[in-house]
């Protein structure tokens, strides 16, 4: 299925600039968040249908998710939880369509997604404390620790890369290993493992995600839900 999880044959060139198998994949993916955006936006009704329920369903489950995880409102960081959790899952699963290759088994798309949560985390930690106080929690509990917490911010977005990309890339190998040697048909119990890990890892880097937003944000932002409940 992936020739080489390092290295991306290009399917065609805009220009100068090769665009390769996962790229195209990526592109309808959000055209298809797009669509389903667009659809559920025109059939919200007061007694909700099949789609809108699965949609509220969703809603409060994340809010509820994002308040266990943070305790926070959830408001400020619901669409990007929601949207983070959709892209990988359905790049996850993607590669269950036949010739379709998960773009998440290729490790320029979970650097890209890794440095998208490293700046998030930067900006929701400044909106919620305010640049001084956002560059001061790195002093926290002393400024001796300023190195090992600026390592720190470095090494957990990586491992979120490294998370992603070694549990997608080895389930594709081992489900195109299985189906060179024994056929079309006996790796689908191997198929409906790949669909598990791919929701876990899913919901896995969302959560570690908002985990480090949450240390970001601090008790400043945690004080608007306590209001909220009071």
């Amino acid at each position: 299925m992936i020739t080489s999880p390092l290295s991306s044959s290009p399917l065609f060139f805009v220009g100068p600039v090769p665009i390769a198998s996962q790229v195209v994949v990526t592109w309808c993916i959000i055209a298809l968040f797009a669509v389903l955006a667009h659809l559920i936006g025109h059939v919200l009704r007061l007694r909700p249908g099949r789609l809108q329920s699965v949609a509220e369903l969703f809603y409060v489950t994340l809010d509820q998710q994002i308040r266990d995880t943070m305790q926070t409102d959830p408001q400020p960081y619901r669409a990007f939880a929601a949207t983070l959790f959709l892209f990988v899952l359905c790049a996850n699963l993607s590669s269950l369509v036949p010739g379709v290759e998960a773009p998440t088994a290729h490790i320029e798309t979970d650097a890209a997604l890794a440095l998208i949560v490293f700046f998030s985390i930067i900006v929701f930690g400044i909106r919620s404390r305010g640049l001084m106080g956002y560059l001061k929690s790195f002093a926290d509990p002393t400024w001796m620790m300023v190195p090992l917490n600026l390592v720190e911010a470095l090494t957990r977005t990586f491992s979120l890369m490294l998370r992603l990309f070694g549990n997608m890339m080895s389930g594709a190998f081992v489900i195109g290993i299985v189906v060179s040697l024994a056929g079309l048909f006996v790796p689908i119990p191997f198929m409906a493992l790949d669909i598990l890990v791919g929701i876990i890892q899913a919901y896995i880097f969302s959560m570690l995600t908002l985990v480090f937003i949450g240390a970001a944000v601090g008790e400043e932002d945690r004080g608007s839900l306590i209001k909220e409940a009071t």
